[in-house]
């Protein structure tokens, strides 16, 4: 299981794929699947072995020039190579780096393990890469939601064999909780970068007149103290921010909480009158929307990418390709049952479907080599 070098699994905070790979393991465990993790020195998730190269998560290093950091990927998967021909006991590599997993395990002979890649970001990405791929029988992929596989380049497409929707720990037993009691303000969950929109969020919460909260970093800033503290920065998210957001961000009518950890996320999340999802791409996975219906919040966004495969419009949140509607959609999901939230994520996204989905994915792969 290749997480790459970039953080620690479970990572401590904000992770996408890291948290994707720590929800993951334990139910393929349980389902009798011996797990090497691929990963950083300091990963504490249980498996059956470690490969690293890196003592700790490299994120911090993207901020540096590329000349400097370019050697980071290929140090992390030179390591995952020998693992696979030193071991001997690896019968399948599933991997979840960005664009070099794929391209270094595809290099690999054809006496080596078969993999599943799986795809877990925009495949307009890429395009020397995707619209040219060939796994030469033995690496296959898999997107994270039908809408991104559609959209991926016949090349790439021609080695896709599914999609498995992402899943929260969140999910288990939701349906039996009692649902949460209800503030006032609406939520914008994930990192502050122009795909997400937050910039059409504030801009609505003053127009409109509701309060709303921003959780999660700008780039490799978690926290509105770390991010002061840096006079200026090549960082696109954090210039997004800072011309675009922080106009708005007054304390009072928008905040900005930067990362939030469990549980003070799941309770500012289940104390939510909403999620909010102004969303300026396609989304491919949408691991804020199963969370945020485990703990019994309506999502309201714009309809993009994976969200009408994940938001049962009227039931479990509101979906417009007008961001002038989504003041009045809030205002609607105040009406929307929690427990109907929470019912949907413990029947679609709880990690121990999304290890069934992947094992039947694994079974597919191994019986094509």
């Amino acid at each position: 299981m290749n997480a790459g070098p970039w953080l620690s699994v479970p990572p401590d905070g904000y992770g996408g794929i890291e948290n994707i790979v720590a929800t993951l393991v334990p139910p393929l465990r349980e389902l009798g699947v011996e797990v090497v993790l691929a990963s950083v020195g300091t990963s504490t998730l249980d498996v059956d072995g470690l490969v690293t190269v890196f003592p700790e998560g490299q994120f911090r290093q993207l901020q540096r020039p590329y000349n400097q950091v370019n050697g980071v990927v290929p140090a992390h998967q030179h390591a995952v190579v020998r693992a696979v021909r030193e071991r001997g006991d690896i019968d399948l590599v599933h991997d979840h780096v960005e664009a070099a997993g794929l391209a270094t395990l595809a290099a690999l002979g054809p006496d080596d393990p078969p993999v599943l890649h799986t795809l877990h970001w925009d495949l307009h990405k890429h395009p020397e890469l995707y619209g040219t791929f060939d796994g030469g029988g033995r690496v296959w992929v898999n997107g994270v939601s039908a809408d991104q596989v559609s959209r991926a380049p016949e090349a790439l497409r021609a080695h896709a064999i599914g999609h498995v929707y992402l899943a929260t720990p969140l999910a288990e037993g939701a349906d039996r909780r009692q649902p949460p009691q209800k503030g006032d303000h609406v939520v914008i969950l994930g990192r502050i970068t122009p795909g997400k929109g937050q910039d059409v969020g504030v801009r609505l919460a003053h127009e409109h007149g509701f309060d709303l909260v921003l959780a999660g970093p700008v780039g490799p800033y978690h926290s509105p103290a770390d991010l002061a503290a840096v006079s200026t920065s090549d960082n696109p998210d954090v210039a997004y921010y800072r011309d675009k957001v922080e106009p708005y961000v007054d304390g009072d009518r928008v905040r900005w909480l930067g990362t939030v950890r469990p549980p003070a996320r799941d309770d500012l999340v289940a104390s939510a009158r909403a999620v909010l999802a102004p969303l300026r791409w396609s989304e491919p996975g949408g691991t804020f929307v199963v969370e945020a219906l485990a703990l019994g919040t309506p999502v309201v966004g714009l309809s993009m990418g994976c969200l009408p495969e994940l938001v049962d419009h009227g039931r479990t949140g509101f979906l417009t390709e007008d961001d002038g509607e989504l003041p009045d959609l809030l205002e609607a999901a105040t009406k929307l049952d929690p427990a109907e939230c929470m019912r949907e994520a413990a029947t679609r996204f709880t990690p121990a479907m999304m290890a069934a989905r992947y094992l039947e994915l694994y079974r597919t792969v191994l019986a094509s080599v």
